[in-house]
């Protein structure tokens, strides 16, 4: 009888967690900006393709489930619980893989509420049983997923980020307005805020010098190939157009094969463009060490004459008003 209360309990209590993380996700998810998890594995998993199936965001799903397992730990319905805590499992499982091999990143919310469903199905599977309803209990679990969307929050919080200092003094053009860019075309970071750049650029009437320091990251396959066929593309002149395909292909593209058939389709000189590949590296060399003197730590920052953005959270309009200022 013990065991068999204490098998109950825990079930109920994984499914407690469990709701609690889904709901701290999917505030994030339905935010304009993370509340809950701001790191760079949560990001990198809320943007992209699979974060949002048919539209809906991906922990809706894990709210529904778990909301639902928490009924059914009060409905003496055992083979539904059983069916409905082995499919939550499978899910999960596959979640877990997805992120391992087809997003190459982690959430954290994600790696808690994916495995307690794992948990909480092997609990149901052990004899886990209906909870007599009472409202004392109820009231234990609803503090319960409360207390766990606070405690995830403090856990999950992203640490104050350093502000960069200004870049090291640069060549102005008369009358422009000078904006430098420290950038990595596979990020999907500074793929949002480029398009937000993009759309501001297209429409201001001042004249805007834009310099991009490449920073390519080292867990983004593609970032290098990327940022060496930028800087060939720029050395003939062509580095606005080269960015601005390099932004919009495919992650999967970012190639040294396809970067090259991207600098084919901008106008570059394949010959030249190969031949500068030594000196590229070079400059991302010089690039790297600008963005370490400049303490710049995360991607995308911004340098829009004397205004710094970090991370891809501004604003069209708050970029429009820097470039105008």
């Amino acid at each position: 009888m013990r065991r068999s209360r204490a098998i109950t309990f825990g079930a109920v209590a994984a499914a407690v967690v469990g709701l609690g993380a889904s709901i701290a996700s999917l505030v994030d998810d339905l935010g304009t900006t993370a509340t809950f998890c701001a790191e760079t594995g949560c990001e990198t998993v809320r943007h992209s393709a699979w974060a949002h199936p048919l539209g809906i965001p991906m922990s809706m799903f894990g709210v529904v489930f778990y909301a639902g397992m928490l009924v059914l730990a009060y409905v003496n319905a055992p083979r539904l619980r059983a069916w409905g805590a082995i499919a939550g499992a499978a899910w999960a499982l596959w979640l877990i893989a997805l992120q391992a091999f087809a997003i190459g990143a982690w959430c954290k919310l994600c790696m808690i509420a994916d495995p307690i469903a794992i948990v909480h199905a092997g609990l149901v599977l052990a004899g886990a049983g209906v909870v007599a309803f009472a409202w004392r209990k109820l009231a234990a679990v609803a503090a319960g997923v409360g207390g766990s969307v606070v405690a995830f929050a403090l856990w999950t919080s992203a640490p104050a980020i350093a502000m960069p200092k200004a870049p090291a003094p640069l060549q102005q053009v008369a009358g422009a307005v000078t904006i430098v860019e420290y950038v990595d075309f596979e990020c999907p970071f500074c793929r949002e805020l480029a398009g937000k750049l993009e759309r501001v650029l297209a429409t201001t009437n001042r004249e805007v010098h834009v310099v991009r320091k490449m920073v390519p990251l080292p867990q983004h396959a593609g970032a290098m190939p990327a940022a060496l066929a930028w800087c060939c593309a720029d050395a003939q002149g062509k580095g606005d157009a080269m960015a601005r395909a390099l932004f919009a292909a495919d992650p999967a593209e970012l190639t040294p094969t396809g970067c090259e058939a991207i600098a084919a389709k901008v106008g570059c000189d394949l010959a030249r463009y190969r031949a500068d590949m030594t000196s590229a590296g070079q400059r991302i060399q010089r690039d790297l060490r600008d963005a370490e003197a400049a303490g710049v730590g995360v991607l995308p920052t911004l340098f829009v004459g004397d205004h710094v953005f970090v991370g891809s959270g501004a604003t069209a309009g708050e970029l429009a008003a820097a470039i105008n200022s």
